[in-house]
């Protein structure tokens, strides 16, 4: 657009140029024709004045200049004056032809010029209407980059960050309603059981108004068990949708390792005690880390809270700890060993070791990867000899 505004003012330049020319050559003209008017009337005059007997035709031998100067001069007319007036005639005659010519081109190439750039801008135009038809229809798989600096170009490149955008938009509402919907299965699933447990244990007390003592006690306890199993889902759930929609600020301070690990043991201790499981904590140097305390005692208890459940009777659980100046390392360690296909699977929401604990819903360690990485941290996991490893790394 700017180019075809230059060429435009060119051309109004170069017109406005050769129509003050044509002028000034059109006064000139009228001057030379007066004098050279005069210039005649004065041969005319000074020739019949003179020589009287000069025949008609050698006098227009003489106007028309088949006459040599010379000859003129034989009677008596002084043209040295005349002559160059003539020859300056002429020259502005010959300047005017070629002046003329050369704008005349000029004018017709850049005419060509802003007609082709017409049509060229025409068809990107009509590319670019095919384009945004394309994208009307959700079609976003589409070669939109422009190539150069024009305005086009810049249009084309203004739509392409649109249409990735909007594709992105597309794939990740897709990919959104995709999640839902596992989701809501796995949801489904995980409330299926305890629901199921609840039901037959209301109706075997409602079934058996007289049942003893011992057996009323056993199913209010299951029933009681499977209420706070679904709650615990249930908060769990509610826990993950905030790291979902990313609405979750961390409010980091400086928490010595010791009161951390403390702290998280603290949480799951009763469970632990249960199964008669000794929690050995080892720490190599003393340090302090910049988390918040809160989440990360979440994200750290439902790990060790993993091991315990996948550990044995009277079994022991490492949980070691040093520091560097990269990162401040935690392992948690059992006796437990898992294959490549649930180690692949481990963080996925919903996913248990179906060899594992019965009463997991799969929720912790995913909870727990998605608070440690969320402030700035890493989780890794991995088994060998007989052991299962995970790793905990808080970046300085």
């Amino acid at each position: 657009m700017k180019n075809k505004k230059t060429i435009i003012l060119i051309i109004v330049i170069i017109l406005i140029y050769v129509f003050s020319f044509n002028m000034v050559y059109l006064y000139q003209e009228n001057i030379y024709k007066e004098k050279y008017n005069m210039f005649v009337n004065n041969i005319i005059y000074v020739v019949k004045k003179n020589y009287p007997n000069v025949s008609n035709k050698e006098l227009s031998d003489i106007l028309n200049g088949k006459s040599d100067y010379n000859y003129l001069n034989e009677y008596g007319i002084d043209v040295d004056d005349e002559f160059a007036l003539i020859s300056m005639h002429k020259e502005n005659k010959k300047i005017f032809i070629i002046n003329n010519v050369i704008l005349g081109s000029f004018i017709l190439v850049l005419s060509i010029i802003l007609i082709i750039n017409k049509n060229y801008e025409n068809n990107k135009l009509e590319e670019i209407i095919h384009l945004i038809e394309e994208i009307n229809k959700k079609n976003y798989n589409l070669n939109i980059k422009g190539t150069d600096e024009t305005m086009i170009s810049k249009l084309k490149n203004e739509m392409y960050k649109t249409v990735v955008m909007l594709k992105n938009d597309a794939d990740n509402s897709l990919k959104d309603k995709l999640i839902i919907k596992t989701y809501l299965e796995d949801i489904s699933h995980q409330l299926k059981t305890p629901l199921t447990v609840i039901n037959i244990s209301l109706d075997n007390l409602i079934d058996n108004p007289n049942m003893d003592e011992k057996n009323r006690n056993e199913f209010i306890s299951k029933i009681s068990k499977e209420v706070t199993n679904i709650n615990n889902l249930i908060q769990n759930l509610l826990k993950l949708s905030k790291f979902d929609v990313n609405v979750i600020n961390f409010v980091n301070k400086s928490v010595n390792i010791k009161e951390f690990i403390n702290k998280s043991i603290d949480k799951i201790s009763l469970i632990a005690d249960l199964k008669n499981i000794n929690i050995k904590v080892n720490i190599l140097n003393d340090f302090n880390l910049n988390i918040d305390l809160n989440w990360q005692i979440e994200a750290l208890s439902n790990i060790v809270k993993n091991a315990i459940e996948h550990s044995n009777e009277n079994d022991m659980v490492y949980i070691n700890c040093n520091d560097n100046k990269i990162y401040s390392k935690i392992e948690i360690i059992n006796n437990w060993i898992i294959n490549d296909k649930d180690l692949n699977k481990i963080f996925d929401r919903f996913y248990t070791n179906k060899k594992g604990y019965s009463e997991s819903v799969g929720i912790g360690l995913s909870l727990a990867k998605n608070i440690i990485e969320k402030n700035n941290g890493k989780i890794d996991v991995y088994s060998k000899d007989g052991k299962t490893i995970f790793t905990i790394k808080y970046y300085k």
